[in-house]
């Protein structure tokens, strides 16, 4: 997940009596028979987080497993503690940062243990979706097995389409439905008092906004980058790309059916979907619980609108993944680790918390998933998510690229340049991309 970063106060609020430390903590220990999991969380994941490392242990009477909880700013959280050699055995990797880590050694390449367990190997051929287990395959090196999607899709508001007139979005990513079908719901649903004040908007993004846009692109036929690893060129430049951001765009500037940064002030987006004000969100899984305790919320999940260049709609990667690191003195008790939370058992239990979608088939079809998302009508938009999900670049200058994207993307958004302006900015991504 991409998502804003986790104050650590609140991070700490959540973990109540379970056995967990916060990082710098767990680091200083001097208990040396103990295996360390780093894990980024928000307070609702923890207790499932900790589940899967609590099941372990019962089954491992031999492994004991001290968890170890991120504060704001992993990554160079990561590089102070690794580098200093303090690296935790077993790290949460993400899909876009990853690289770095791998580039500069931290991560261990599981391919030969993976050739030393044939068994495994075997089960995680057959369940893996492909796409997914790739993103974390670097220079010829597996760096991370996937264990959790957290690819992006819409929440519409049954009730709200439903006075409207407004017919439901398509329940599945196959019958996608188009840019101008999804503009003109979000018109229809976007009602004004006599004032000109917004009492109920048609669409609010509830990820981050430049990706937001990005993944718009992908749905009209253009991807990020060509390969996706270790590119020299993003296509913030081609015509598709643009065409798209300048739909998102216009969204807020100029048919007035998404809040602005100003409209936000007083409630988050999430908030306004949350609280019957939004018709439409885009998100991701880890705000389905947000949205399933919500009171008097009565809403199911639907896929993106398909662009006029676009072929098939499709999500995000967005994927977590279990990496050991390189300098592990526990990489066998390690290796145990990660393959139960990416096997069968630790999916199925992933599965079955109502925060996360979990990566192997056997999961992801489960009974146990489908009973925590009961409430879902439209439960294929999540089951085929991963598989319908394209890849954003992967390179260890992604933190670089990121930043220049956060400058030159706001003025679009905001409407005071056109998304043509993003042509400077591929020039000075390639740059970035060319000396990382």
């Amino acid at each position: 997940m991409i998502d804003e970063p986790f104050a650590r106060r609140t991070l700490l609020r959540g973990a109540g009596a379970l056995a967990l430390a916060p990082w710098a903590a767990g680091c200083a220990s001097d208990d040396d028979d103990a295996l360390t999991f780093f894990f980024a969380a928000n307070p609702d994941e923890i207790r499932p987080r900790m589940k899967v490392v609590n099941e372990f242990q019962r089954r491992h009477p031999d492994i004991k497993v001290r968890a170890l909880l991120s504060g704001p700013g992993v990554m160079q959280q990561l590089s102070t503690f690794c580098a200093g050699g303090k690296c935790p055995d077993v790290l949460m990797t993400w899909e876009l940062t990853y690289a770095e880590l791998a580039d500069r050694g931290v991560l261990l390449d599981l391919n030969p243990l993976l050739a030393r367990d044939p068994g495994f190997a075997a089960q995680l051929k057959a369940e893996s979706i492909d796409a997914l287990y790739a993103t974390f395959t670097y220079n010829n090196g597996q760096y991370a097995f996937p264990e959790q999607w957290s690819g992006n899709y819409l929440f519409y508001n049954k009730a709200m389409f439903d006075a409207a007139g407004v017919p439901p979005p398509p329940a599945t990513w196959q019958r996608s439905w188009s840019f101008a079908q999804f503009l003109d719901a979000a018109k229809a649903l976007t009602k004004r008092e006599a004032s000109g004040r917004v009492a109920q908007w048609g669409f609010v993004n509830a990820w981050v906004s430049f990706y937001s846009a990005g993944l718009f692109a992908m749905n009209n036929g253009v991807r990020w980058s060509s390969p996706r690893t270790n590119p020299t060129h993003l296509n913030f430049d081609d015509d598709a790309f643009v065409e798209a951001v300048q739909f998102y765009a216009d969204l807020i500037n100029k048919h007035r059916v998404s809040p602005s940064a100003s409209d936000q002030q007083s409630m988050s987006n999430a908030d306004l979907f949350s609280a019957n004000r939004a018709a439409i969100a885009l998100g991701g899984h880890w705000r389905y619980q947000t949205f399933d305790r919500a009171q008097g919320l009565d809403f199911d999940v639907a896929p993106l609108p398909l662009g006029p260049r676009g072929h098939n709609a499709c999500s995000n990667i967005g994927v977590t993944g279990l990496g050991i690191a390189a300098t592990s003195k526990r990489k066998e008790q390690a290796w145990e680790f990660v393959k139960f939370a990416t096997g069968p058992v630790g999916q199925a239990l992933i599965g079955e918390s109502r925060l996360f979608v979990p990566v192997l088939r056997s999961a992801i079809n489960s009974p146990g998933f489908a009973e925590a998302h009961r409430r879902v009508g439209n439960l294929e938009v999540l089951t085929d998510g991963p598989v319908v999900s394209e890849g954003l670049p992967i390179t260890p200058a992604w933190e670089k690229v990121v930043a220049l994207m956060d400058r030159n993307f706001g003025p679009v958004l905001r409407g005071a340049r056109p998304a043509t302006s993003l042509s400077g900015l591929s020039h000075s991504v390639d740059e970035v991309l060319r000396n990382p």
